[in-house]
This record gives C-alpha cells, structure tokens and sequence, in this order.
C-alpha cells in the first residue's frame, strides 16, 4: 500500500498561536512528505509496498531500520495532525475517556504532569503516548520514530518532541511546547475515537 501525505484537516493557520503556520508548513509538507517519499522507495525495495502501513511498521522494527525509521515517522504523523484541532485540549474529556483516565492514569492532572514529564524526559527526538495496552490506559515515550505498535500496545494519543514540531515555535523550551498542546489542541474527540477502536 503506497504511501500518501495526507492534507492537513485543518487550515495552516488554524492552531495558531499554539502552532504556527511556518512550523506546519516545514513540518507537515517538508518532514512529512520527505517520511512518505523515502517509506516507499524502502519498502518497494524490501519487497513489502503490498502489505499496510502497521504491518510495515511491525516487520520492519529490528530487521530494516531504514525502512521502519520512514514508515514509523508516517504512520505517527497520520495520526499527529488529527491528535490536533483549533480550540482542542483541556480537561473537558468526553465520558467514557473521562472514566478510563481516572482509574487508569489517576485522573487527568496526574495525566497532564506524567505526560508532560514524559514528553520532556525523551532525550533527543521521539513521541510521548498514551496507550491501549492490556486493556489499561498507559503513558510511555519512545526514541525517534518508534511507536507503541511495536510493544504491543494502540496508540491513542501521542506527541512529537522532535525539534522540528516545536523550534520555529518555542526554540529549546520544549516543556512549554507540551504545555500548549495539552492545555489547547488536543482533539480529544479523536482520542477517543481511537480508544474505542483499541478497547473493542
């Protein structure tokens, strides 16, 4: 299955202040795009384009890190800009995520401080999550463009600390950065959509 860049669900200047028309801009259709170009040249030559997007992902870790490292960024990335939306984020969950953070995560502030404390604590680049695993809720980081799909778990909500989603934005202050996305742009309408989906 080739990989496309999706357009983005929302105008370049929608997540403003938050998230800059120029950070969209170099992210979304230069880091983006470059993921989706590379994914496919590598996995047409492993002889996997067939297969979907998770499954390249799964059996690319470990064996083609090449090929993983752009199919691992892609995948992320399809579900970073829909993690997104103007006016988003916030404590004001819809109920059933509202019951699953509270017996799982502790609530949502815990959640807030442990996800913020994730997303600061990846050294280098990689993605904070909040993860299906087990049937429970669960907050993890990973290094570059690794992913909870490899672990076992769903990813339900994640977070891109590389530098290029925050710099142009926040240069170094990258608690900041997590700050704005959690207090303002999470689509959480689209967490949930995912939850349901993983907890089925």
């Amino acid at each position: 299955m080739a990989f496309e860049l999706p357009n983005l669900p929302y105008d370049y200047d929608a997540l403003t202040p938050y998230m800059s028309r120029e950070t969209l801009e170099y992210h979304h259709d230069k880091h983006h795009q470059a993921y989706v170009t590379m994914g496919n040249k590598l996995a047409e030559e492993a002889g996997l384009a067939d297969l979907s997007l998770e499954e390249i992902v799964k059996k690319s870790y470990g064996t083609n890190q090449p090929l993983f490292n752009n199919a691992g960024q892609h995948f992320n990335h399809l579900h970073f800009w829909n993690w997104l939306k103007k006016g988003g984020g916030g404590n004001k969950l819809p109920g059933k995520l509202e019951e699953a953070f509270a017996s799982d995560l502790g609530g949502y502030d815990k959640f807030r401080a442990d996800f913020i404390a994730a997303g600061t604590g990846q050294f280098g680049s990689g993605w904070a999550w909040v993860s299906v695993k087990n049937g429970k809720l669960e907050i993890s980081k990973t290094p570059n463009g690794e992913n909870p799909l490899v672990h076992g778990a769903s990813p339900i909500l994640g977070v891109d600390v590389w530098e290029h989603s925050y710099y142009i934005d926040y240069r170094n202050a990258r608690p900041k950065y997590l700050e704005a996305f959690i207090d303002n742009l999470i689509n959480w309408d689209y967490v949930l959509e995912l939850y349901e989906k993983a907890s089925a």
